[in-house]
């Protein structure tokens, strides 16, 4: 009976091994049946990379501007009367002069305003309050042939006259936004009546402007030319050592 009992015992056993080979045999298989993760998620993720990478701005390969022709494009155009339109003033030019409008409030007083003129700075504004203009100008002025006025109470116009009348300003005060000067367009019929050396000056820069943009010498460069060849005329030593290459051209500078 003790050897029938062992056997029992021992066949008990394997029964109970047996269900917990099975239950680990099913939890690895459904270890294995468990959800895998999707192969193609990484693929999205990187057609999103992508997609973020193309809609980035791009440099344009093919752009060949130098940093001088950048700083040209950056200049302003001119408003009709030659200069420009700021947030509290607009101001214009011709050769000789600089025109400035300034708005106040209506009915403003004389006695209120403050104009101060200097020969390179201009200082415009009420009394009590922030200044409207103050800073140094593109370049000097005449201070004793400036002047302002206040028009119907609500407008300062002021007047100033240019030392140099042979170059047009690309800004009122130095630091400002500037503007192409070269697209400045000076009326014509306003020509004759200029003072005569204003006038050479801008028949000279209409001149050099026109030879420059056909690939001529300038007039600076044709008279430098015509000192050369008056030079060697009566130098004719020196003339055929300039033509064998012995001589190097003279400076222009030697001329005056």
């Amino acid at each position: 009976m003790a050897i029938l009992s062992d056997y029992q015992e021992e066949e008990n056993q394997e029964q109970i091994i047996k269900p917990i080979e099975k239950v680990e045999e099913n939890s690895s298989t459904n270890s294995n049946s468990a959800p895998k993760e999707d192969e193609n998620s990484s693929l999205v993720t990187k057609e999103e990379e992508e997609e973020i990478k193309n809609s980035a701005p791009k440099e344009d390969e093919n752009s060949t501007s130098t940093p001088k022709e950048e700083e040209e494009n950056k200049k302003l155009n001119p408003n009709k009367s030659n200069g420009f339109d700021m947030e509290n003033y607009s101001w214009g030019q011709s050769l000789q002069e600089v025109t400035i409008n300034v708005p106040v409030p209506p009915g403003t007083k004389a006695r209120f305003i403050i104009v101060e003129f200097k020969t390179t700075s201009l200082k415009v504004g009420l009394k009590n309050q922030p200044l409207i203009i103050d800073g140094e100008y593109f370049k000097a002025v005449k201070v004793d042939e400036c002047y302002w006025s206040l028009e119907d109470q609500k407008e300062i116009s002021i007047l100033l006259t240019k030392k140099d009348k042979s170059d047009w300003w690309k800004s009122l005060l130095k630091g400002e936004a500037e503007i192409d000067t070269q697209k400045v367009e000076p009326e014509p019929s306003k020509l004759c009546d200029l003072d005569n050396e204003t006038r050479a000056a801008v028949e000279k820069m209409m001149f050099d402007q026109r030879q420059k943009q056909m690939g001529l010498p300038t007039s600076e460069e044709i008279k430098n030319q015509d000192l050369l060849k008056k030079f060697m005329e009566q130098n004719p030593v020196m003339a055929k050592n300039f033509g064998d290459g012995k001589m190097r051209m003279p400076n222009s500078k030697m001329f005056g």
